[in-house]
């Protein structure tokens, strides 16, 4: 989750400034860059617990501990939050899970590195205090009630407002990790087609990814359980988007939709004021009950746009929001995914060819299968595995026509290899955790937090 946007606090003065706001974003195919970001579950290693905000083992101190390498703190109200250097930030989810928000990045190799080097430095910091991470898409061991809260001003206001509108949502900020890539645009009409196909994609994504089958030290009958609480945690603003497949869709229609996503908060002078359920349309005509007659800046709505949840969300890019968190491998073998997919104009093309067929009812049904079943879910008379493997193909090739090589000489589709071997295996991350689960680990996930830490 996003902390207060840094955009210029102009004051709005109609909608279409705000349609211009995102359209603002379009760039040149040579200006494209990959911004990868993942979240990952801190536990302490002599009890597993997911250590608290303070104390000399607390997540605070690691962030302190990490300005060592040249990371800038960030403070709210006095305790720090959030790091920063050069265009990369380190910032905390909900329950302490520890974020790297990547530099927007030329290549892959690039990204690959910059994620390394992340988890050495944390590594580094946390094994001196007993503090261990683990990338999952789930919390696999503690209740929700035993997860910590840190102290984020945006985090209370959310965590009040979640149980109204879905049961779920709690579960969504304190026990879930994802990893996501954040794409560039060259145009509107590029804009459309690679939001169409993203989504389209997604629950494929998430079937490669999945990694959340236990809750509570059971596994829980899903393979992405973080995938599935997105279904039950507030439908104004999450979900597959169909109106994005609807002709005519462009900056404007998202920009509508933005306008009807309910308020979680106004941003001033360091506090966060709580509006949630409150409406941006109001505020624009100066109505806005927490700020009456006031209206907002072009900040507000940048800091508004980062309270929508969608499988993929626009910005002035486009964020890939549909895979669990997993190991070193996997976060760079997600904007591998993506990359080759859509920044390769024959592979996008290829790509919108697989899925441009696709029926409202076949979507819906990929994104509310593969929670359970990944890439065993039924589909056209194969499987989801079947989509898996030629998304692969396509992709693989569009990252060797980029071309973009190491010092070795390889190309960027290197990347994909662990996507690869799920392929032929059949086998997800989350299906070979179980069959862990009920083999050598005896029924136990507590092996899971010596075996997959970083």
């Amino acid at each position: 989750m996003s902390g207060p946007s840094h955009v210029d606090d102009v004051e709005v003065g109609s909608r279409a400034e705000l349609v211009e706001f995102l359209a603002s974003g379009v760039r040149p195919p040579s200006d494209w860059r990959i911004g990868t970001e993942h979240e990952k579950f801190g536990f302490r290693t002599d009890d597993l617990r997911a250590p608290t905000f303070d104390g000399d083992r607390g997540i605070e101190a690691l962030l302190k501990g990490l300005t060592r390498f040249g990371w800038v703190p960030v403070e709210e109200k006095g305790r720090v939050i959030a790091l920063t250097r050069d265009d990369a930030s380190v910032s905390l989810e909900p329950a302490g899970q520890l974020e790297l928000s990547g530099a927007p990045l030329e290549t892959l190799h690039e990204t690959c590195r910059e994620t390394g080097t992340h988890l050495r430095e944390v590594r580094e910091v946390a094994e001196p205090m007993g503090l261990g991470f683990l990338g999952m898409g789930f919390q696999p061991k503690w209740r929700r009630d035993e997860m910590p809260w840190m102290p984020k001003g945006r985090y209370r206001i959310m965590r009040d407002y979640m149980p109204k509108v879905g049961t779920l949502g709690l579960d969504m900020m304190t026990r879930t990790c994802t990893v996501q890539v954040n794409l560039d645009v060259a145009s509107e009409a590029d804009m459309v087609k690679k939001f169409r196909v993203s989504l389209a994609l997604q629950p494929i994504a998430t079937a490669l990814f999945a990694d959340s089958p236990f809750t509570e030290g059971k596994p829980n009958g899903f393979l992405s359980y973080r995938s599935q609480i997105w279904t039950d945690t507030d439908n104004d603003r999450t979900g597959l988007l169909d109106f994005v497949f609807e002709d005519g869709f462009g900056y404007e229609r998202y920009t509508d939709y933005l306008l009807d996503v309910p308020m979680y908060f106004v941003y001033r002078d360091g506090t966060y004021i709580d509006a949630s359920g409150q409406s941006f349309r109001d505020y624009m005509d100066g109505k806005l009950p927490v700020r009456p007659g006031a209206r907002p800046t072009m900040k507000d709505w940048a800091d508004h746009m980062t309270t929508a949840f969608p499988e993929v969300r626009l910005k002035k890019y486009l964020e890939m929001r549909g895979a669990d968190s997993g190991p070193w491998n996997r976060i760079c073998a997600l904007p591998a995914y993506w990359v080759g997919l859509l920044y390769d104009d024959a592979a996008l093309d290829a790509a919108w060819d697989l899925v441009k067929d696709f029926s409202l009812e076949e979507r819906h049904a990929l994104r509310d299968g593969v929670t359970r079943q990944a890439l065993k879910l039924p589909f056209r008379g194969g499987t989801a595995l079947d989509l898996a493997r030629e998304s692969l193909k396509i992709s693989a090739a569009g990252l060797r026509r980029r071309a973009r090589l190491n010092a070795n000489g390889v190309n960027e589709s290197i990347f994909l290899a662990p996507l690869m071997d799920i392929v032929e295996s059949g086998l997800t991350p989350a299906e070979r955790k179980l069959e862990l689960f009920h083999g050598e680990w005896n029924g136990s996930v507590d092996p899971v937090f010596r075996e997959f830490a970083y």
